[in-house]
């Protein structure tokens, strides 16, 4: 039997904040955009799962915190 140890991103809306906390971080280019890799990358870094960024950012979105372009591409903060 394989356990899996609890991490600190478990909890979507403590890794929708840890993703807001470095999207924040990144380096936005024209219009505000925040390319996703430059969230992707250190969220997986710090410990994150594909999977829990996946919750993180709809979670984010979800609260009106991030806005993600149709293409997927990148995502800008809301005016809240």
């Amino acid at each position: 039997m394989k356990f899996v140890e609890p991490n600190r991103f478990t909890d979507p809306d403590a890794a929708a904040r840890k993703l807001v906390e470095i999207a924040n971080a990144a380096e936005a280019v024209q219009d505000r955009r925040i390319f996703i890799e430059r969230v992707n990358c250190p969220f997986l870094a710090e410990g994150g799962m594909p999977d829990q960024y996946r919750a993180a950012l709809e979670r984010a979105i979800q609260l009106g915190w991030l806005w993600r372009h149709e293409s997927e591409t990148y995502v800008k903060f809301t005016p809240s």
